[in-house]
Formats: C-alpha cells, structure tokens, sequence
C-alpha cells in the first residue's frame, strides 16, 4: 500500500484518487482553494443558483465507468442525469433555425432536410460517416489508452478518411476542420455547425486539423447530458465517492513544491512549509504551476509532447430573469456570428480580443433547483475569449447579452440582474495561466493538440486533468485520472481499458 499525494481537487484528480483508494492506496488531495471540482463551480445569488464551468456532459460512459468501479453505487442513484432533447437549437446569421434531436443520426438528417433542404441533409449525413471512421481510428489511443511512447505516429496520421477535392485543376484533400467544411458541407450554414464545434474549445477552424471531426460526432453518436441541479453536482458527487472511500482532503493546502529524494518524487512541500511525504505524486496542475513545483527539473524529455500554453479561455454572463422559463424552450441554443472571419480574427488575431458579435452559447436549463421559484429563470451566456484577456466587465456582458437576446427575444425586460465572469476569474479558481482551458486531444496536426503523457521522466509523478493526455473536458478528465491510476496500479505495461 503506497502514500499517494494529489496536487489539486480536479475533476481528474479526484477520479484519480478515487481509483487509488479502491485499489488499496492511501491517498490525501492538497488542494489551494477551499472547495473540490476544479472548473466545476456554482455561483449562488438571491435564490439562483448558476454553472460557472461546463453545463453539460457529453460521453456520460466514462462517469458511469468511474463510479462502477469505485463503488456499489452506480452514477445514476449519485446524481440525476438528464438527456437534453433537442441536443442544441441553431440560430444562424440569416436567421434560420434548427433544432437537432439527441442521439439520433437518423433524426438529425431529417432535421436538416426539413429547414436546410434534401442536399444539405445528404452532405451532413455522409460527414457523419466519415466522422464516425475517424472517431473509430482514434478513439482508442487518443481517450483510452496512455499516450504511445511512439506518439509521433498520431501527431502524422490523419484519421479522418480522404475526400479528394479538386479546385484550380488540383485534386486536394481537406487537411483542417473549414476546409472539411467548405469543400464538403458547402452551406454556409453547415459550415458555421461544424464549426462551432472547434469554437466551443477555443480552436480556429482554419489550423485545426480535420481530426477534429471527432468532436460534433461525439455529441450525435452518444448525446448530451445534464445534471439535475447544475453541474456541479457531478463535481460533488465525485467528492463525496473519495470521501467514501477515505481519501483525505486538505483545503486551503496550496504546493509549493514537489520534494525528490533519491531521484523521485517523495511528497509535497506546502506553502507554509509543512512537507506531506509519499511515495507517489499526481499533480493536476497546468504546465505554469508544474514547472514551478518541479523547480527547474525537467520531468519532461525533449522528445516528449510538449505542453500547450496559451489555450483560449471564456467569458461567461450569468442572468437572473423575471418570468419562468417558456413550455418548449431548447436547454441550449447556439448563436452564431454574423460574420465568421471578423470574429475568427479577433479571436486568434494580433493582438486577441472578444469579437464585438461572437458565436455564443446559451444555456437555459429546466431545472426548479436553479431558481427562487417558477416565476424566475437562470440563464447562462459563454463565449469564447483570448486567454489573459480583460476588458471592461460591463462592455464584455453587453457583448453577449445582445447576442444572446436572437435566442431569448425579451431578454433586456426581464432582466433582473447579471453577473460577469472573466478569464481572470477562471485562472483564479483553476491556477491556469490568463484562465486558459485546455482542449481535448486531437490527432494530425503535427502533435500540435496532443497533450503530455500522464506519466513523466521524473519517477513516482504522474500527471492528471485537462493539460495531461487525453486533455480537457470532463469525459478527458475522468480518463485521465483512470490513465494515471492504471499506471500506478499495473505498471508501465498497463494499455487502457478494453
């Protein structure tokens, strides 16, 4: 039985822990703030009650995964899970709209043909397709198995299927997610769909890798999902599983650095000089805090992934409305700009900035727990921003509120109150430089989307969460703490669930 240090109560960390502890480990969680769940906060004001990280959880497998194995208890009788249907409603610059049923390929394309017509449908299926082949191509090395010693490999292979394009007598195949869009999909309004995907975790369209197909896949193959009571509750559950399973938590714990005797990790140094010793340490830190622990060693070779730095980070606006949320109202519209390459060159331009008319997402869930009582409704507003970005918190929710006023019509007249959240308040509660959030992985691209191994050259550390393969978002959290656990348990050769 080994002492196990985890640096941090991420959602990944906590997976990790939980796993640890069931397999016989003692395991004790530092962590800097005073509460668990990393980018999984609730903001609660006069009776409403918001998500101030993600609203919703796509590939709900890996949870039910991670509490099977943890307990008797399965993740259905630990929190309520709810199948958003429709999946998303679309509001596109020439005012079309669509809404796209839940794990449905069928009623999806039917969807489509119904308001985009008969050939838009046909693209958007056979993409599907060709989405589902690159989603079985990658799906094991890039979310189940650690990351290959010999990772050069994904970083070269494109696993979305070739569809030779000819333009200027050339004949081509798409290489990024916009071509993908405009020599396959065609429609402006497909494009901006597909899109939007790679927009929700902060990537251009134009330098992500075609790969990315993976990503609205994902979404129609196994649906989206809430969480009765905000999303937090996922985060609380998990909490109360390491609790049950006697992982210790310290808050208020901040690291100051990774101890090392006999050239491996050995503990925690604590900020107030305090020293947790173990045998093993798992740190869910970002890239900036990890270097700083480590203190100039290197626990990452040259030849390894290297960590991405300077991810885009959120603007979130949280809205308290008068009148109850209308009969029929989708949990989640999408928004979308009005003109896509302004607002790709603010985003990724120089210098940064928040587009003045963003793609934006808004939430508006169904749910009595949010709010004082059925005469009111919480609303959540996100856009993606620059990392490290500020501005006049005012300006940036005048920003959203305007946009979001095409998906919730009489917005401004029930507003009650609002309140803005910055990528200075992500970095604040997650430790990640300018509130960067980390994207899931993807392959091609050079290994440009990759993350690093869960493992390092630093023996007894190991790494978890959104910067560590398989990378960011909840379903990549919760494997990677399975990823870190498994090479802690099995040992190197450990390969990843079956």
């Amino acid at each position: 039985m080994a002492r196990i240090a985890v640096i941090g109560a991420g959602m990944g960390a906590m997976a990790a822990a939980a796993r640890l502890a069931v397999a016989g480990h003692r395991v004790a969680v530092y962590e800097r703030t005073r509460t668990y769940g990393g980018a999984l906060r609730r903001r609660e004001r006069d009776g409403f009650s918001f998500d101030t990280g993600p609203g919703l959880l796509p590939l709900p497998a890996v949870y039910r995964d991670l509490f099977l194995k943890t307990g008797r208890e399965p993740l259905e009788e630990c929190v309520e899970l709810v199948q958003v249907d429709p999946s998303s409603h679309h509001v596109f610059a020439d005012g079309t709209r669509l809404s796209l049923p839940n794990t449905s390929r069928a009623g999806v394309v039917s969807a489509l043909e119904e308001t985009l017509g008969a050939a838009a449908a046909r693209r958007w299926g056979d993409f599907l397709v060709r989405a589902r082949e690159a989603w079985d191509r990658s799906r094991r090395p890039l979310l189940e198995e650690p990351l290959w010693p010999n990772w050069q490999v994904l970083a070269e292979r494109e696993p979305y299927p070739a569809v030779p394009h000819k333009r200027l007598l050339r004949t081509r195949v798409a290489g990024t997610l916009a071509e993908v869009g405009a020599w396959e999909l065609r429609d402006p309004r497909l494009v901006a769909l597909l899109e939007s995907h790679a927009l929700a975790h902060g990537l251009d369209p134009r330098a992500t890798p075609a790969s990315a197909a993976v990503l609205p896949y994902m979404e129609h193959a196994f649906g989206t999902w809430y969480v009765r009571g905000g999303m937090r509750e996922l985060a609380r559950a998990l909490y109360e599983r390491c609790l049950a399973r006697r992982v210790e938590f310290h808050f208020g714990a901040e690291a100051a650095g990774i101890v090392e005797k006999d050239g491996r990790a050995a503990g925690v140094e604590l900020a107030d000089g305090a020293v947790a010793e173990a045998d093993l340490v798992v740190a869910g830190v970002a890239p900036g805090v990890l270097d700083r622990l480590c203190r100039g060693t290197r626990v990452r070779a040259a030849d390894d992934v290297p960590a991405q730095r300077g991810a885009a980070s959120r603007v979130t606006v949280l809205l308290a409305l008068r009148g109850g949320r209308p009969e029929g109202t989708a949990h989640r519209t999408v928004v979308h700009t009005g003109d896509r390459e302004a607002e790709l060159e603010s985003l990724f331009g120089a210098p940064a900035a928040v587009p003045a008319r963003p793609t934006v997402t808004v939430l508006r869930p169904d749910d009595p727990a949010l709010v004082p009582d059925a005469g009111h409704e919480a609303v959540t507003v996100t856009a993606v921003a620059p990392g490290g970005s500020e501005g006049a918190p005012d300006a940036l929710a005048e920003h959203l509120i305007a946009v979001a006023g095409r998906a919730v019509p009489d917005l401004r007249d029930r507003l009650l109150w609002h309140e803005v959240r910055t990528p200075a308040d992500i970095a604040g509660e997650t430790g990640a430089e300018g509130g960067a959030v980390p994207a899931p992985a993807l392959a091609a691209a050079g290994g440009r989307l990759l993350h690093p191994s869960t493992g390092t050259r630093l023996p007894g550390l190991f790494t978890v969460g959104g910067w560590s393969h398989p990378g960011g978002g909840l379903p990549h959290a919760g494997m990677s703490g399975a990823l870190a656990a498994g090479l802690i348990v099995e040992g190197p050769e450990f390969r990843g669930s079956q």
